[in-house]
């Protein structure tokens, strides 16, 4: 279990994150900041968070191939500003440079998933393109001739293909991302947290952009898995890739986010006491929304784990609007014409789940 410094007292006072459960109350204007200093970042951040909690997978790659066939819909659902709630490593990036929140929470149980967006936090934010980005984030040779406007189907393939960069390329790197969140940032990270965000970026070193759901599990995955590049280059119907790296546009939508410490990560179980109802309070207190809530497959667990209700009173006390929507992933056997294609997305209506008691999702609640 990982020790986190005291917050201190008065804090939730000062930066209004009383945690109350309210029917929805709206102000005038929508007051959310349009950037946060790096005080604020880091106390919004540990006030929200819960203790670090238990998963059975580093989750450090997505294995969701499928979601850019919710993304049109989405956009055309979903409103754009207003407050993007998700959970997980990097499939959130690719919902929010189409979505263009004013502000991101990103909530996992671990404590893991925090070193990993703090990881992407520094890389997004000294990489000038997305092709400084990868060659950062995988510590590769940079090809020749890459133009920061390249298709990302030639990027991924070029980064596949090119060598690892040597050790001390890699540590230098390495350092870089620790200089730039404790110096540059000043974020008071523990011992524990920078050897956490050390091992999140090995991986990305050691298995390069074939990195795989399992690969830190399992050695290496199993043969046939859905790779980063993979999922970088999954394109919808039109042949569009729908990836945060399909153009330098979306990459350029998330780094100016993080660079403004708007994509907040929180520690916290969504069945919890605190995380949940303390980003809804956040965002009530600031006259905004919840307009979207990425939730993957997390529902399976809650409900496992008994803890499906305090989810859906959690949610309850989100301020939330017609638009309001989830998204979620779940086995693609259930849906019909999926083929049993494993974890395929689909979208609910957030408003209208809670207001019929939030029952268990099911395909025919589902927004096709």
């Amino acid at each position: 279990m990982i020790r986190h410094r005291p917050v201190v007292a008065g804090l939730a006072f000062l930066l209004g994150l009383t945690i109350v459960s309210a029917a929805p109350r709206f102000q005038a204007a929508d007051t959310l900041p349009d950037r946060l200093t790096n005080a604020e970042f880091w106390a919004v951040s540990q006030a929200l968070s819960e203790p670090d909690g238990y998963f059975r997978s580093d989750n450090l790659l997505s294995n969701e191939i499928y979601y850019p066939e919710v993304m049109a819909p989405l956009v055309e659902r979903a409103r754009r500003g207003g407050v993007y709630v998700g959970v997980g490593p990097e499939q959130n990036f690719n919902y929010i440079a189409h979505l263009r929140p004013r502000m991101v929470f990103i909530t996992d149980v671990r404590r893991g998933n925090l070193h990993t967006q703090l990881m992407y936090k520094a890389l997004f934010e000294m990489a000038a393109n997305r092709v400084e980005f990868v060659e950062r984030l995988f510590s590769r040779t940079r090809p020749a001739g890459l133009a920061a406007d390249v298709p990302v189907n030639e990027l991924m393939s070029a980064f596949q293909e090119a060598a690892p960069a040597a050790d001390a390329v890699y540590r230098r790197y390495l350092d870089a991302i620790r200089q730039h969140l404790t110096v540059t940032r000043a974020l008071p990270l523990l011992k524990e947290d920078l050897e956490g965000i050390e091992e999140v970026y090995s991986n990305f070193y050691r298995f390069g952009l074939r990195i795989t759901y399992n690969s830190s599990t399992n050695g290496g995955g199993r043969g046939g898995q859905t790779t980063y590049a993979d999922l970088m280059m999954a394109a919808d119907e039109a042949g569009a890739p729908q990836s945060y790296l399909a153009s330098e546009t979306t990459f350029q939508i998330m780094k100016d986010l993080e660079q403004r410490n708007l994509v907040v990560p929180v520690v916290g179980n969504f069945g919890g006491p605190k995380a949940l109802k303390a980003v809804g309070q956040y965002a009530r207190d600031h006259g905004s929304v919840i307009t979207a809530f990425y939730l993957s497959n997390v529902e399976q667990y809650l409900i496992q784990d008994g803890i499906w209700g305090a989810f859906c009173a959690n949610v309850a006390t989100m301020p939330l609007d017609a638009r309001s929507t989830f998204i979620r992933s779940e086995q693609g056997s259930r849906y019909a014409g999926s083929g049993g294609r494993g974890l395929v997305n689909s979208l609910g209506s957030m408003q209208d789940e809670v207001r019929t008691g939030c029952g268990v999702p099911s395909p025919a609640a589902a927004l096709r």
